[in-house]
């Protein structure tokens, strides 16, 4: 049994990589500000008021897991802001605020979790394809764009320094999944689920740092 640690747990892919991992008799800890009787009737350990922007928050919940080891992180947590993310509508405290959450919202955690890991460990970051440099053809989203770029080089250099501590990071992008960040467009939070838990089966330190789509894909930076 594997313990595992998933961020931005309260709906959508997180909640359904909570559910598929605890299905597959694993031990999990779900993060999240704000939990649900969806995700309390799961029977996982639930942190609640966790908000990953904020140090305090952070260092609480690293206290409170003294004593575990943790073999996967999922960093799951995230944000898109519409309003304000378009060249003749700049918001820049939006795209402020999408950084603060995609990027270094999943740094602070990641940092303060890792005394927790061992050779072995494995770290996941959900990125996006939007963050693809090679791949924007459409323009815009400034703050989406911008932020995921930066999480997935943090993950890179993750996995580089991480290395020769044994722990494996993957960079994955979920697929265009039915959620309210989609406006409910796209394939199903199981399928995308499923799909990310396989490639995470897959990490190893031979493919430590590469960005993948969740059915395979490796893609573009």
């Amino acid at each position: 049994m594997a313990t595992y640690l998933i961020t931005g747990t309260n709906r959508g892919i997180g909640k359904e990589l909570c559910k598929q991992v605890h299905s597959k008799g694993n031990k999990v800890i779900a993060v999240c500000r704000e939990s649900d009787w969806e995700l309390e009737s799961i029977g996982i350990s639930v942190e609640t008021g966790v908000d990953i922007t904020s140090e305090q928050d952070v260092a609480g919940l690293v206290n409170r897991l003294q004593g575990f080891k943790l073999d996967v992180l999922i960093n799951n947590a995230g944000i898109v802001e519409r309003k304000g993310n378009y060249l003749d509508d700049l918001d820049f405290d939006s795209i402020r605020k999408q950084f603060e959450v995609n990027a270094i919202g999943t740094l602070r955690p990641t940092h303060a979790l890792l005394p927790l890991m061992e050779s072995g460990g494995k770290i996941a970051i959900i990125t996006s394809r939007m963050g693809s440099i090679d791949d924007n053809t459409s323009g815009g989203s400034y703050g989406y764009r911008m932020s995921k770029v930066a999480v997935s080089m943090a993950g890179k250099s993750l996995s580089v320094d991480l290395k020769s501590q044994g722990i494996a990071v993957a960079i994955l992008h979920p697929g265009l999944v039915s959620t309210r960040m989609t406006n409910f467009t796209g394939i199903s939070p199981e399928e995308s689920a499923k799909n990310l838990l396989a490639r995470i089966d897959e990490l190893n330190l031979e493919n430590t740092g590469t960005f993948w789509h969740a059915k395979g894909e490796v893609l573009p930076w």
